[in-house]
């Protein structure tokens, strides 16, 4: 036997992704054995060791990324970071890590990239002669709140351009380190200028440790909801995503829950597997939820016409079929029952002014 087809794959503690196999633009896709796969002194073979975190400077020389998507409500996004410690098994946002030449697999989860010159960017790229202000999006790809936050802060130092700014912005995160902004947040929020987003995959912290395993407990979340609604800042919450056959029993109690601790809008995604998440998921449910693995796959099939995933536009989002007319239909009840459907009141785009910096020509009035 080669010794490569020795080293076997199984969970590592504190992380999502059972795996780390190669990135799909390698040629060639091998396991290799780095020393993570030998045991350590009083561990077991069968026991995996920890894998640390490292953390290398992202050189991109702009900030805002822009898409074109029409299932998307908005054009532009900022990500500090490029992967997530977080480590969520179905994150959409592993397949990005291919480009790096990583695999979307553990390397997502432990080799992070920072924008260390965000703030610099950012003000040069708000500063450019025709800009025109639009939403822009925090968290869209990878959580702005993620655990290495807590170290940079880039998050926080994005926020304060933005607001330096008058800028209107959205935040989508699952971590309760939001929270720490408050006091930046709820004077933009009374400005209309910063709505949040949380997103709450399940109420079961055995499951959620094992999906989200670094990401913030579910009491946590619905904590962190209250703290921002008493800040008077608008925030939504996100049944995201559903997996059917495995958490989306869950779907109306956790509105209930968000309900409760003052959330008045909701919104809901369904599971998402392209590229090489949906290897990356079924073995991560072979590993941690065997005897649901292939009801769960199977629905999935079933609401993907066929197939693990389709990325057909109005589609990647809801689905299709009967079950997904279902939880739909669901979560359209739902949402009328607790009221979680207020019409909400727009950003205020027109407050958008670049700030005065040392050495600017002042605008003279007549």
């Amino acid at each position: 036997m080669d010794e490569f087809d020795q080293v076997m794959d199984r969970p590592r503690k504190g992380r999502g992704s059972v795996s780390n196999s190669s990135s799909r633009y390698e040629p060639q896709r091998v396991r290799s054995d780095d020393g993570w796969g030998s045991a350590y002194e009083g561990e077991t073979e069968d026991s995996a060791p920890p894998l640390p975190t490292t953390v290398t400077r992202d050189t991109s020389r702009t900030i805002i990324a822009y898409n074109d998507s029409p299932d998307l409500g908005f054009d532009r996004s900022i990500n500090p970071y490029r992967g997530c410690e977080h480590g969520c098994i179905y994150c959409y946002a592993r397949p990005s890590h291919a480009w790096l030449g990583l695999s979307p697999g553990l390397d997502f989860e432990t080799r992070l990239f920072a924008k260390f010159d965000a703030t610099q960017l950012l003000d040069h790229e708000l500063r450019k002669p025709g800009y025109e202000p639009k939403l822009i999006v925090l968290g869209a790809n990878t959580d702005p709140y993620q655990p290495v936050e807590r170290q940079y802060q880039i998050t926080r130092s994005v926020i304060e351009v933005l607001g330096a700014f008058s800028h209107p912005f959205t935040i989508i995160t699952k971590s309760a380190l939001v929270a720490r902004d408050i006091d930046l947040l709820a004077p933009l929020a009374a400005r209309n200028l910063v709505r949040v987003a949380i997103s709450i995959t399940s109420l079961d912290r055995t499951l959620a440790r094992h999906m989200e395993p670094r990401a913030a407990t579910p009491p946590r979340r619905l904590e962190t909801i209250q703290k921002l609604t008493e800040a008077g800042i608008s925030t939504t919450v996100m049944t995201a995503p559903m997996i059917p056959g495995l958490n989306d029993h869950e779907m109306e109690s956790i509105l209930e829950a968000a309900k409760n601790v003052g959330v008045h809008s909701a919104a809901y995604v369904l599971l998402r597997l392209p590229l090489e998440i949906g290897q990356l998921f079924e073995e991560w449910l072979r590993a941690h939820v065997p005897d649901r693995a292939n009801r769960v796959l199977n629905l999935m099939r079933g609401v993907r016409g066929g197939k693990l995933y389709q990325s057909e536009w109005g589609k990647r989002f809801v689905g299709d079929g009967p079950y997904a007319e279902i939880l739909a239909n669901r979560f359209a009840i739902a949402r009328k029952r607790l009221l979680l459907n207020s019409a909400r009141q727009p950003l205020d785009f027109s407050q958008f002014l670049p700030p005065i910096r040392t050495g600017d020509q002042m605008i003279l009035s007549l």
